[in-house]
């Protein structure tokens, strides 16, 4: 009896304890938001951020409570917009396409190294050294710290400079987090003249460290007919939702440092 008295008070407490974790859990349950959950599914599961949310469970649960509407998941493209539209009951959606855009053409024929770095591999690491390695303060470098956050393939070195296919980029964002110098964009896919340098320096000053880089004399602002361009802390930017494509800027670029995108 000495052995069965403690084992019987064990069980008791035990089945107690079990009853009170059970009323518990359903009292204090948090209801399921199905709604949330099929727009979860849906979305890619990139949890990039893109769409100004943390990650896809919070735009799926802002999208349920009518606090975000569909189509800002740029990696799930239309497609998955007009899904989470039709969960949603909102009809069709359109979507703005974007890109990501490196605004620099610094490969090594326009511009030079100014040291050799012989470092910890990615630009973050060569910033800390004087500024990095480019002779352009605000040139890419080329070490590639942005192929490396970019899952889907879509960004390569050339010759000393980012480049990035449009085709395959998703618009995450992951890139444009990756660099150091804030050298790359997200821009709508269409006909449109871009501007590819972000250096805010002077003429001179841009001259003798690249051959290409905006010297801001305002000629693309000059002739543009659509008064899309502006100059923005010394070096051109072009909107691109007044940007008609017809370009004119692009001739008139004595630099050459604006190029069309085609859509």
């Amino acid at each position: 009896m000495e052995f069965i008295t403690p084992i019987l008070i064990v069980g008791v407490i035990g089945l107690l304890a079990g009853v009170i974790l059970a009323v518990a859990s359903i009292v204090m349950a948090v209801p399921k938001d199905e709604k949330a959950e099929a727009l979860e599914e849906v979305l890619p599961g990139a949890n990039c951020g893109a769409c100004g949310y943390s990650g896809c469970p919070g735009y799926a649960t802002a999208m349920s409570k009518g606090e975000a509407q569909p189509g800002l998941c740029s990696p799930g493209g239309p497609a998955v917009a007009q899904k989470c539209a039709e969960i949603l009951g909102a009809g069709d959606v359109e979507m703005e396409i974007k890109a990501a855009l490196v605004r620099c053409m610094g490969s090594y024929d326009n511009t030079t190294d100014k040291m050799v770095y012989d470092g910890m591999e990615g630009c973050n690491a060569a910033m800390l050294l004087a500024g990095g390695s480019s002779s352009c303060l605000a040139g890419c470098m080329g070490l590639g710290d942005c192929v490396r956050a970019c899952e889907y393939g879509a960004v390569e070195v050339c010759n000393g400079v980012a480049r990035i296919d449009p085709a395959l980029c998703k618009a995450c964002g992951k890139c444009v987090s990756a660099c150091p110098k804030g050298l790359i964009t997200l821009t709508p896919v269409k006909k449109q003249a871009v501007v590819r340098c972000h250096n805010c320096d002077k003429g001179k000053a841009v001259m003798d460290v690249c051959k290409v880089g905006c010297i801001s004399c305002t000629k693309c602002v000059k002739t543009c007919p659509e008064g899309a361009i502006a100059m923005v802390d010394g070096c051109a930017a072009v909107d691109p939702h007044k940007c008609t494509g017809c370009g004119q800027c692009a001739e008139a670029c004595p630099r050459h440092v604006i190029t069309m995108m085609e859509a």
